[in-house]
């Protein structure tokens, strides 16, 4: 635990400034028409320079730029902690878990799908916590069994063994991806009092934890809608996370049959339906999968800068920031390698998360 003040108004206008320098939707619309060579070159003259022109050596194409993106990415985060002090960086560091959390989905889903270990760390995003050399072993290994062992002094040890039992009877990797999540949310919510009543009704830990009930409820949806349309006989209520306020497990297994019904619940919810009026109708418009998570992922953007706007003192300012520039990694991301398959214009838009 670190000691000494916090500093959120300190750290907020460095965010402020550097979320200026985001794309906007329309940089995207430029990306698409251009490939892999081109974006490179876009990139060159913006805030990716640095990057583009220290891998150019050794990358070219989308390789190049995912690896620009990603050391970018972690460039920034690192930032963040390098400006917060005191119960701030608890709670910056806390979240920034969740990049360990989404190199270990990579990692499995690599070994599952027997995919060179050059290509899984194409995808990787080193900054989370867990050390460089932890993850270097994990790439090294041929079975999630043995990835799982590497991880013996982490905080995901005990959950993916948990896990591994119904990974291996379904063959399904959901068991194991939500032992991940399920781990991160834990712990980042551990020591914030959380029982009902005793939630912080002010300061920076209050818009903290409302942030998280929202990704935590997003989360949930997403799941269980995965878990509907998979086909495989999963219960979506097993792979329910604590600490939303929208859903109980009742709610999941009754819900994610009905999509209409879902995104009505969604909607009914005073928090929700009272912020995210657009957003909420880009869910009801959704007509696949992937269009509903993009929804989701632009609803959590949408309400995360709602929050900031109403307590601009707190913490908030600074996840809005985190989720908006992966929002931009990852649309850049997404673009070059629909040029690089040969998707078209609006194929490739259907990929993006746009506001």
């Amino acid at each position: 635990m670190s000691v000494g003040a916090s500093n959120p108004e300190y750290v907020n206008a460095r965010v402020r400034s550097r979320r200026a320098s985001l794309f906007a939707d329309e940089d995207y619309r430029k990306l698409i028409r251009m490939g892999p060579s081109e974006i490179a070159r876009f990139m060159e003259e913006t805030e990716y320079e640095r990057e583009i022109n220290a891998l150019g050596a050794r990358f070219s194409g989308v390789d190049l730029i995912e690896y620009a993106l990603n050391r970018n990415l972690a460039k920034h985060f690192d930032d963040l902690l390098d400006w917060s002090e005191g119960r701030l960086y608890d709670l910056v560091s806390r979240y920034l878990r969740k990049f360990d959390v989404w190199n270990l989905k990579t990692i499995i889903r690599g070994i599952y799908t027997e995919t060179d270990s050059e290509a899984i760390q194409t995808d990787l995003i080193r900054a989370g916590e867990l050390e460089d050399g932890t993850i270097d072993r994990l790439l090294e290994v041929d079975t999630i069994e043995d990835a799982v062992e590497v991880l013996s002094r982490t905080i995901f040890y005990e959950p993916l063994s948990d896990a591994l039992e119904e990974f291996e009877e379904t063959g399904a990797l959901v068991p194991l991806e939500n032992a991940l999540d399920r781990e991160f949310y834990e712990h980042l919510l551990e020591d914030i009092s959380r029982g009902p009543g005793h939630e912080p009704q002010e300061g920076p830990e209050a818009k903290f934890v409302e942030f998280l009930q929202a990704e935590i409820d997003f989360r949930n949806a997403r799941n269980a809608l995965r878990l509907a349309r998979s086909g495989a006989d999963l219960d979506p209520a097993t792979y329910y996370i604590e600490g939303g306020v929208l859903f109980d497990r009742a709610d999941l297994n009754r819900l994610v049959a009905d999509y209409d019904e879902l995104v009505d619940h969604i909607e009914e919810n005073k928090r929700y339906g009272d912020r995210l009026s657009g957003a909420l109708g880009r869910l009801r418009d959704a007509d696949s999968l992937i269009q509903f998570e993009h929804a989701l992922d632009a609803a959590l953007l949408e309400y995360s800068d709602t929050l900031s706007s109403i307590y601009p003192a707190s913490v908030s300012a600074v996840l809005s920031y985190i989720l908006a520039k992966e929002r931009e990694v990852e649309n850049i991301r997404a673009i070059a390698r629909g040029r690089e398959v040969g998707l078209d214009e609006s194929e490739i838009e259907e990929e993006l998360v746009i506001l």
